[in-house]
């Protein structure tokens, strides 16, 4: 047995090549660039913010009870380093952060149990986290907390696209910055101070998907913001946010004495960019009925209908300088990539709208050989009869001239007259043979008859 069938092993499942759609195993020099199956809602949308909060939110409800057991088990081919953490009674909580979510592993008793373990993780293109038996497991299951009841049940890192990570440690990445929903005021403040930074030079569509200023934004996130506000995406960073900062110079100025109560009343009623940078994560997040639901995460039909621009038909596309389609309607800004041409998402049919019958092709007559065509426009037979009998009528007075005119002397001077020979006469053709040879020359086919 190799180290990977041994390692697969002792984590309890037997290693598997990946598969194709047709059910043939993907050779290995092939399999780093081989895509899995992942649900519709992995497929739909990279996790944001949103979806790491109600992650954190999901463990702490589902988990807050139980009681967990034993070591923490990793697949071979989890992007994370092993969880060097052991206890027979502990419990697990989260917190979200950005694009980050954080779990604590803390024995029940800790005087006899091992100092607390934290794990900070990303989710990637398709993390998520799922409860569910541990007879059951899910595939892509990377990471496995088991429960100690009897049948025991195991929280799952799930990630079928492998992009997902893990390390140990409590610390954030430093070179994120304030989340935008958890840490609003700080995010604020960290973007309006920051201006004269090179990286808002770059258009507003690039900007928002840097995680330096706007922690846990993402592609559907930016798309249904500049929407909203139908600021053209391209435009210039720092052309927009130099905008919100006068106007919000100008409104200090005009009534310093306004409470937190109207201040929040005024940004609901007229948002700017940066509120909305928090207000619309807020919305999936608490929206009364789940848009997205970590427990069903292949259901995401409450959030589809939620989404005004990002893959709604009829609206435009364009790929950034990363790589990344920005969704728009209107202009796309004078910042643009060239040699570039927006692409609508293809509209929904009606349902109520039906088709119009095709109307029936008219039936073509196929047209009949030249051949055929020709024996049809023959004359009949009794009229065939009285052409040949007229014809050998002409070519016996003809023959009969010739004749004549062979026999008589030739008129000029009559010094050196000489008597005309008769001319030979031609080998008489049988009657059979003419015919075929005027029926030949009337079809075209054969040479006119020897006169």
């Amino acid at each position: 047995m190799g180290a990977r069938s041994a390692l697969a092993a002792a984590n309890g499942s037997a290693p598997r090549a990946p598969r194709s759609q047709w059910g043939r195993a993907v050779p290995r020099r092939w399999q780093w660039r081989w895509t899995p199956a992942v649900p519709c809602r992995a497929a739909a949308t990279m996790p944001e913010c949103p979806e790491l909060h109600l992650a954190g939110r999901f463990i702490n409800g589902a988990c807050g009870a139980l009681v967990f057991a034993g070591g923490v088990e990793r697949s071979a081919v989890g992007r994370g380093p092993e969880v060097p953490f052991r206890s027979e009674a502990y419990g697990i909580s989260a917190t979200a952060r950005g694009k980050e979510l954080r779990l604590t592993l803390s024995a029940l008793d800790p005087a006899a149990g091992p100092p607390a373990q934290d794990l900070v993780f990303r989710f990637g293109m398709s993390g998520s986290f799922r409860l569910c038996p541990a007879a059951e497991l899910p595939r892509h299951a990377h990471l496995r907390f088991l429960t100690r009841e009897s049948p025991p049940r195991a929280l799952c890192f799930v990630d079928p696209r492998r992009f997902g990570s893990w390390r140990l440690g409590d610390a954030w990445q430093p070179e994120r910055g304030p989340c935008v929903v958890s840490e609003y005021q700080a995010f604020r403040e960290n973007v309006l101070k920051n201006l004269e930074d090179r990286a808002f030079d770059k258009p507003i569509c690039e900007v928002l998907l840097n995680q330096k200023y706007f922690n846990g934004i993402g592609n559907y996130l930016r798309a249904e913001i500049l929407y909203r506000l139908k600021i053209p995406p391209f435009e210039k960073a720092r052309t927009v946010l130099e905008a919100l900062k006068e106007q919000e110079q100008e409104r200090r100025k005009k009534d310093p004495s306004l409470t937190l109560s109207k201040k929040v009343k005024l940004r609901q009623e007229s948002p700017d960019l940066l509120e909305l940078c928090h207000s619309v994560p807020m919305e999936v997040i608490m929206a009364e009925k789940q848009l997205l639901d970590p427990e069903h995460p292949d259901n995401y039909s409450n959030f589809k209908n939620w989404l005004q621009c990002y893959l709604v038909p009829g609206m435009s596309s364009l790929r950034d300088r990363s790589g990344r389609t920005i969704w728009f309607q209107g202009e796309p800004g004078p910042m643009a990539p060239k040699g570039q041409r927006p692409r609508k998402a293809p509209r929904r049919k009606s349902p109520e709208l039906k088709a119009e019958p095709e109307a029936p092709s008219p039936k073509v007559t196929p047209r009949a050989p030249k051949q055929r065509r020709r024996a049809a426009a023959e004359p009949p037979k009794e009229v065939k009869e009285e052409q040949e009998e007229k014809e050998e009528q002409e070519e016996k007075e003809v023959k009969e001239e010739q004749e004549e005119q062979a026999g008589r002397p030739r008129k000029g001077c009559a010094r050196g007259r000489r008597t005309a020979s008769a001319a030979p006469a031609s080998p008489e053709v049988p009657q059979r043979v003419r015919r075929s040879r005027r029926a030949s020359a009337r079809r075209g086919t054969g040479a006119a008859p020897a006169v």
